[in-house]
């Protein structure tokens, strides 16, 4: 499935850009595409070294590639509300370091994706709302950051179709990160899922951002 968009043009209106990829993004202020991926189980791998990541890996399977000194492994599976921390860089920004929580998973309204018009593209899809925290544990400035590449997953394991919207939506906000987002600053971000009928949900998400999806043999963390 593509990820479905269009366009409005009058002022403060969301704004909803086709792309052909199961990407998703935050809801957010700017035109920033996400890399595909495919749908990828979760290897296991050890607790984050960091005090903040108080997370749980998944049992059984191989070991999951070791990350760096504090940060996640690549694979690593974690539960709803498990802290992440992982090396982050965007635009110029470089050498950062964020603690990334996905909190919950809330489902919406079918009603509630009326404003987007995008009709029978939506017709019997359900809306989920991922939501997560990002906090700034490094020392780089991050301001105007856009921390994306979060997807909702099906119970089967497969990608959730996802909707990437540009502008605003006032059921799922993933503005870019304000000014001054430093060290110890924290916001919370959301990106929209759609299960194709009410018999099925969105159990679970993905975050495919670097270095995850700058590597080879690199795969998702995982919430559920």
């Amino acid at each position: 499935m593509s990820t479905i968009s269009m366009r409005k043009s009058t002022l403060a209106a969301v704004a909803v850009a086709v792309a052909g990829t199961m990407a998703l993004t935050g809801c957010k202020n700017g035109n920033e595409e996400l890399s595909p991926a495919q749908p990828t189980s979760s290897a296991p791998g050890g607790a984050p070294a960091s005090p903040s990541a108080a997370a749980s890996p998944s049992t059984g399977g191989g070991e999951a590639p070791a990350g760096a000194a504090g940060t996640a492994k690549s694979g690593q599976a974690f539960k709803l509300g498990e802290t992440a921390t992982v090396p982050f860089d965007y635009g110029n920004n470089k050498g950062g370091t964020i603690d990334l929580t996905v909190t919950t998973i809330e489902q919406g309204n079918p009603a509630d994706l009326e404003p987007l018009n995008l009709g029978d593209k939506v017709k019997g899809m359900i809306p989920y709302y991922v939501r997560y925290t990002v906090k700034n544990v490094g020392t780089t400035d991050l301001s105007f950051s856009t921390v994306g590449h979060i997807k909702g997953l099906l119970p089967d394991g497969s990608e959730a179709q996802g909707v990437s919207v540009i502008g605003k939506f006032e059921k799922c906000k993933g503005d870019s990160l304000p000014k001054g987002f430093t060290n110890g600053q924290t916001q919370n971000g959301c990106a929209i899922a759609l299960a194709p009928s009410a018999q099925t949900k969105v159990a679970g998400a993905q975050y495919w951002g670097k270095p995850y999806n700058n590597l080879s043999d690199g795969k998702p963390l995982t919430w559920k």
